[in-house]
């Protein structure tokens, strides 16, 4: 019978894999010493094959952004991250890895923030800017506008005051469109590839989806999704909605798979749960910045067993 990678005596060949993918990439690597590494079982060999797809992944970059990278390999610390990464590209899909962990374009951005990092920036005309995990934002403010350009994830605005004789305009670019605020504080989280989530906490926020013929405006305490050809349903804030500036998730019957989702954005690695406990409802409040407690407390509080393999990846099951 064929093992298989992810059983969890194999996790040592993956991280040992994990080590000759960075090694490679430094031209630190013993060929020969990676040839007989290779040859010591089927595991070794297939555990090699997914590391070359991911060398293939480092190919294909743009020149620029392939230099950037290589270029941080002299450094032991981020040669650890490297390493780590790498890592988790030989337990994830290839391309589930290539949309969550290798946004190439994000190492540039002006602010950004890792997977369960949040950070915190005020902006010349006083704007107060929140990215949550894993976001990307670049800063364009010109003569004539001030505009920021959402890369990925979650971020928190509150504006502030232009103190120019002619306020300038205040516009946020998402790839599905531009957002262009009244005075207001709101938030705005690349859900998807193909859908933006806007949700006003204060004044007013209008939408310029890029192919749509009209605008929209949301009013405070109103939610929507939209994509670059419409507005979909709009939908009251839940009071909850921007709770993760504190650190927290606050659920109230909430189906534990969207918890569990919501909680694995948060987590530097592959969250997974059982499709027969997904429909579990779960109320409480969950700490972001402490996602193994947060997995505790579901486990003491529904039949569900948390299962780890390595530092890494963890998966919930029906107990």
């Amino acid at each position: 019978m064929t093992r298989r990678l992810s059983d969890n005596s194999d996790l040592a060949i993956l991280q040992e894999a994990a080590d000759w993918l960075v090694a490679l990439q430094s031209g630190d690597a013993d060929l020969q010493a990676l040839a007989e590494w290779r040859q010591r079982s089927s595991i070794h060999e297939a555990a090699w094959q997914r590391a070359e797809k991911i060398l293939d992944s480092f190919r294909q970059l743009p020149p620029r952004a392939a230099s950037s990278a290589l270029e941080r390999l002299e450094n032991p610390g981020r040669r650890r991250t490297l390493r780590n990464l790498s890592l988790l590209a030989l337990l994830a899909p290839v391309t589930w890895l290539g949309w969550r962990y290798a946004p190439w374009q994000e190492w540039r951005a002006d602010f950004r923030t890792g997977v369960g990092e949040q950070k915190t920036v005020e902006l010349a005309d006083g704007t107060r800017l929140v990215l949550n995990t894993a976001s990307a934002v670049n800063v364009r403010f010109t003569a004539s506008e001030r505009r920021l350009v959402l890369i990925g994830g979650e971020i928190l605005i509150t504006t502030g005051h232009d103190s120019g004789q002619q306020p300038r305009p205040f516009i946020v670019q998402t790839a599905q469109g531009d957002v262009r605020p009244v005075g207001t504080r709101f938030s705005l989280y690349q859900q998807s590839t193909t859908l933006t989530r806007l949700a006003v906490f204060e004044g007013a926020v209008d939408i310029y989806p890029h192919q749509a013929e009209q605008s929209a405006r949301l009013q405070a305490g109103e939610q929507a999704l939209f994509s670059m050809h419409t507005l979909q349903t709009v939908m009251p804030v839940d009071n909850h909605t921007a709770a993760w500036e504190q650190g927290m998730l606050l659920a109230r019957d909430m189906p534990l798979g969207v918890l569990v989702a919501e909680l694995s954005r948060y987590h530097p690695g592959l969250l997974h749960y059982d499709p027969a406990i997904a429909g579990l409802v779960v109320s409480g409040a969950f700490s972001l910045q402490d996602i193994p407690g947060s997995l505790t407390l579901l486990e003491q509080s529904l039949p569900v067993d948390v299962q780890t393999l390595g530092p890494y990846w963890i998966r919930l099951h029906p107990r």
